[in-house]
């Protein structure tokens, strides 16, 4: 597999995070990328309100703006829009690239804007945004023309296979953004009817990527290396998008880096494992403050701790905690728990 480009962004493996609501904030993707992930995506940033929110008093909080913030441990990072209205989209691209906005908080300027045209959640939708778009194929080309206008940095897509299974027009789809401008598209083998299953289908993935001229993500069911070897083997697409399958496991990127290398893996141990989920609830706490750190980090442990001997009771009291020093206490416990094979 080739490098990978992105603008400014060199990705030797094609590695990339992707941006998951909740979940991809500042510990997160830094937690990743010191794991290998070579590209990070920002929480999905609602272009209306970044716009709306830059019209009110200098004295109001700036919560939109906070999304697209950027430190060092996060880059290179694209900053994730989503909406439906071209002009609002053009404008809040344009705010983001300048940096020059309230709330605006670069340690590192982000090196994309990416387009959500994927999310399935039904309050996304039902406003024509996220994965709707590709039921509006001309709106959305409207969408990245319009973006694209407006900024000088590459603009990337996140779409789906399509809305359901009678549109699946993924291929005629990304052919429409890649005409609008569109700089890489990525493609989650699913249709929004189908949100997270069954299987995703890398059949449609390698028809757009047969399709478009411009580099294609992968995306879906990459939970472990060897499906990363067999997506690419079988779509060959540019680099994949890893979501789910990083929850809790952050090390995924060091494993598939190994076997894209040929070279052999020794995944962590329990300790190294919960030494790294104790490093991430860390930097939550220190980006939010304790409680709102605690509250967030809480799924996050619960995550780390799955497959282990007495993680249910674990996840039961991590759920309560309040402090990092609980956290520790419940982790000391399950590695008391470990019994040794000979």
């Amino acid at each position: 597999m080739a490098t990978l480009k992105i603008g400014s962004a060199t990705l030797p493996n094609g590695l990339l995070l992707a941006p998951m609501a909740g979940v991809t904030d500042h510990a997160f993707r830094a937690t990743c990328r010191r794991f290998g992930a070579e590209y990070t995506v920002s929480e999905m940033v609602s272009a209306k309100a970044l716009c709306y929110e830059q019209r009110t008093r200098k004295g109001a909080p700036a919560r939109t703006a906070a999304l697209a913030a950027v430190k060092k441990t996060d880059g290179p990072m694209a900053i994730q829009l989503f909406g439906s209205e071209p002009s609002f989209m053009a404008e809040a691209a344009a705010l983001l690239e300048s940096g020059d906005f309230r709330g605006a908080s670069y340690e590192l300027p982000p090196v994309a804007i990416d387009i959500n045209m994927g999310c399935p959640v039904p309050k996304v939708v039902s406003n024509g945004e996220g994965a709707a778009l590709m039921r509006t194929p001309q709106l959305a080309a409207e969408i990245v023309r319009a973006v694209k206008k407006a900024v000088t940095l590459p603009v990337t897509v996140k779409i789906r296979a399509g809305w359901d299974n009678d549109h699946r027009n993924a291929v005629e789809f990304a052919k429409q953004m890649e005409a609008a401008g569109a700089d890489l598209i990525t493609v989650h083998g699913r249709t929004r009817q189908q949100f997270y299953a069954p299987s995703s289908d890398n059949t449609i993935i390698a028809a757009v990527k047969k399709a478009v001229h411009i580099p294609v993500i992968g995306n879906g069911d990459l939970f472990t290396a060897e499906d990363v070897l067999h997506i690419l083997e079988q779509t060959g697409c540019d680099g994949v998008m890893i979501a789910r399958g990083a929850l809790g496991n952050p090390f995924l990127f060091t494993q598939i880096k190994a076997a894209l290398a040929g070279e052999s893996y020794t995944p962590p141990t329990t300790g190294e494992r919960l030494q790294a989920a104790i490093s991430h609830a860390a930097a939550m706490v220190e980006n939010k403050g304790e409680a709102i750190g605690i509250a967030e980090a809480r799924k996050h442990m619960a995550w780390y701790c799955k497959g282990l001997n007495g993680a249910a009771a674990a996840r039961d009291r991590l759920m309560h905690a309040c402090t990092l020093a609980e956290f520790e206490a419940i982790f000391d416990d399950l590695l008391k728990q470990e019994v040794t094979v000979p």
